[in-house]
């Protein structure tokens, strides 16, 4: 169905030969929150052979207004993100194959979720996870494009291993959280997460197609006062990175955690890697006469002293109300289980 493409195979750089190297190509998204939403879709639209979509949260009022995927709609049937992009997507482009995987992307699932990509995709909004990414592409030498995006700011960059400096190189440890504006703090602008998302799905097409003139620098863009800034970094990987070396301290889990706070959402993620798969059934039989209880296929709500908690399958469990990841931790051991 190359006529499909007819617009974006006249690109010199593209043309049919780079097109059928799109449809060969197989890229993980993880995160499709706002940048994860403009990627997808770009790249869906674009033909990329295969597309997975990783996100562990599910759809709510106010992602509506930066996320394109979303609609009221999938906030009233109370769909995960993932769940959700890949309905969306299939009706965008049904010639292409796309998953979306309700998951916490995390040190014991990464490696399988990447496994064969030829590409990943950054629409995070944690650091740990970056690490973690950063992580398995070096050791599976898989390039990644690194994007960030809150207030009306954003930042990209492209990292390829054993080519350019990794995401450990030019940032060794993760920065504190209480050093880091977030969406609960600053807010955000969707235009800003759209430029960086933008510029991400472009990088990738690049990539793919085998194109020489990829991003190797920081590229930072306020929207607001419509800056763009690009710092070099410089050409090679640092000596003394531990990751480029080949120690994958995030993958190995020794800086991992069980509690995550969410930006802009008043809420703790937490994990509980004991657990594999959820009865919801059972689950909401034991907890229907201390709160209020409704689930559905993907997901168990539970409303229980001022605070709701979101149960996925595999055991992870979103705390809303809540910034405070004892007790989030609390929470979850008193109604749940450990």
């Amino acid at each position: 169905m190359i006529d499909r493409y007819s617009r974006q195979t006249l690109l010199s750089g593209i043309g049919e030969e780079g097109q059928k190297k799109l449809a060969r190509s197989y890229v993980v998204i993880i995160g499709c929150g706002a940048l994860g939403s403009i990627m997808a879709t770009s790249l869906v639209r674009a033909g990329i052979g295969k597309v997975r979509v990783i996100d562990r949260d599910f759809i709510e009022y106010h992602n509506l207004h930066r996320q394109l995927l979303f609609d009221e709609e999938d906030v009233r049937n109370q769909l995960p993100k993932a769940i959700a992009a890949e309905r969306h997507l299939k009706k965008v482009n049904s010639s292409i194959e796309v998953e979306g995987v309700v998951a916490d992307v995390n040190y014991t699932n990464i490696e399988r979720f990447v496994r064969g990509a030829d590409l990943i995709l950054d629409g995070l909004d944690n650091f740990e996870t970056r690490y973690l990414i950063n992580d398995v592409s070096l050791k599976h030498k898989i390039p990644w494009i690194y994007g960030a995006a809150v207030s009306t700011l954003g930042v990209t960059r492209d990292i390829i291993p054993g080519e350019t400096p990794c995401f450990r190189c030019v940032t060794p440890v993760p920065p504190s959280p209480e050093r880091m504006p977030t969406c609960d703090t600053v807010g955000i602008l969707s235009s800003a997460p759209f430029v960086i998302g933008s510029l991400q799905s472009a990088e990738a097409i690049k990539m793919l197609v085998g194109a020489e003139n990829t991003n190797r620098d920081f590229i930072f863009v306020d929207v607001w006062d419509r800056t763009f800034t690009r710092l070099k970094i410089g050409d090679s990987p640092r000596a003394d990175c531990p990751a480029c070396q080949g120690n994958y301290e995030f993958l190995e889990a020794r800086f991992g955690t069980r509690t995550i706070l969410l930006c802009g959402q008043n809420a703790v993620q937490v994990l509980n890697p004991k657990v594999e798969r959820i009865s919801f059934e059972e689950l909401a039989d034991r907890l229907k006469s201390v709160g209020e209880v409704t689930y559905n296929e993907f997901m168990l709500r539970f409303v229980v002293e001022g605070y709701e908690m979101n149960l996925f399958l595999d055991g992870r469990a979103i705390i809303r109300n809540t910034n405070d990841e004892a007790l989030a931790r609390g929470l979850y051991a008193k109604y749940i289980g450990t």
